[in-house]
């Protein structure tokens, strides 16, 4: 699932991270009510979105230059 996200252009990088922050959104206020089979998927996506992010901002850096 690491290098998952490398042959995405930033326009699917940019979907895929807003598709995964609403999903992350989702996940949380399941966990305050209380109805997550799995809390440890809360982390993995954040690390996901984190790594999104990153991938966007090498695409950012590189058409600067």
């Amino acid at each position: 699932m690491k290098n998952s996200f490398k042959n995405l252009t930033l326009p699917e990088l940019k979907a895929k991270r807003d598709e995964l922050n609403k999903k992350y959104m989702e996940l949380r206020f399941q966990i305050v009510i209380g109805h997550v089979e799995n809390p440890l998927l809360k982390r993995t996506m954040r690390r996901q979105i984190a790594r999104l992010n990153t991938l966007i901002w090498q695409h950012e850096l590189v058409k600067k230059t």
